[in-house]
């Protein structure tokens, strides 16, 4: 998935640890050969060689990734989209070669974009992408799931008080011995210059962070994201960053760029429509930086930063 994964976790038996963190980490594994799209061999990207063919049986962990996928493509009016791929492979071209798409190329890779052309069959489990050329990319998704999977995996080997971290994207489940919860600093605009103002003491939930601080590249002095906009197939150039909390790895992560992209007015009635979910929307503007709040942000617990 592109992405390193940490775990902590407590536990009084070393052999119970080893033991559970390995089985998390073997499933996170599984995950990775089925939904990279790094990887040429995974299944994910098999299923879009057949792309324009008939439809194509898939494995229950991708299909049900996929049909999340269609989920909050249609919650979100398009702005998560699994069909993203032909787009966002020029935009990392992009972002390699600091030189901006061919607008030829990206209108016809645009022709290939959009999760209506991906027909799911819930019965037979089967996959047909209508279009040839088309590709899958489930990032927005992908780590939410994998991280939120390695705690349920934990909790079955009876560890009970662990977190996993695949890059911006943060599952917990009870709080480290003595503590009200994990504590958690929300990104700043600069993290890796700007310690978080805000820090969160969390349990039991998931929390993920989008943004454009370490990815993003500047062309003829305009600054773009590396996070694409499936409706217009263009790299956003809003600096900004969105920290969101939910219940599930799975739903942190699918809000976190989806709000990103919707902007603070969308997005967060989003959030506030998400039961549980609660999110801040840091941007820069004009005036300097300013922070929105979902309704159930303030309700967050919040903790002391560590020394």
């Amino acid at each position: 998935m592109g992405s390193s994964f940490k775990i902590l976790l407590y536990s009084t038996d070393p052999a119970t640890a080893r033991r559970a963190s390995r089985a998390a980490f073997d499933r996170i594994a599984r995950l990775d050969a089925i939904l990279s799209d790094y990887q040429v061999d995974s299944e994910l990207s098999r299923l879009g060689v057949k792309a324009g063919g008939p439809a194509v049986a898939v494995g229950p962990e991708l299909f049900d990734v996929l049909e999340k996928c269609k989920f909050y493509y249609e919650k979100t009016g398009g702005v998560l989209d699994p069909t993203i791929a032909p787009v966002g492979r020029l935009w990392r071209r992009a972002i390699r070669e600091r030189k901006l798409p061919d607008p030829q190329k990206l209108a016809e890779a645009r022709e290939l974009v959009g999760a209506d052309k991906m027909i799911l069959d819930p019965v037979a489990k089967t996959v047909r992408l209508t279009k040839p050329g088309m590709k899958l990319d489930v990032g927005g998704i992908a780590k939410g799931i994998a991280s939120q999977q390695a705690i349920d995996v934990l909790r079955a080997e009876g560890i009970d008080r662990a977190l996993v971290g695949g890059a911006g994207d943060i599952v917990f489940s009870g709080p480290p011995p003595g503590a009200d919860g994990w504590t958690i600093g929300v990104a700043t605009l600069t993290p890796n210059t700007t310690e978080p103002e805000i820090y969160l003491a969390l349990h039991d939930g998931a929390i993920s962070t989008s943004g454009d601080a370490e990815r993003y590249v500047v062309i003829d002095g305009r600054r773009y994201s590396h996070i694409i906009n499936p409706v217009t197939g263009q790299a956003v150039e809003d600096r900004a960053s969105v920290t969101v909390f939910a219940l599930d790895g799975t739903t942190a992560d699918a809000l976190e760029t989806s709000v990103y992209l919707l902007g603070p007015e969308k997005g967060l009635k989003l959030i506030d429509d998400t039961p549980g979910a609660a999110a801040i929307f840091t941007r820069e503007t004009p005036e300097g930086v300013v922070r929105y709040e979902s309704k159930r942000f303030k309700d967050l617990p919040r903790a002391r930063p560590k020394s």
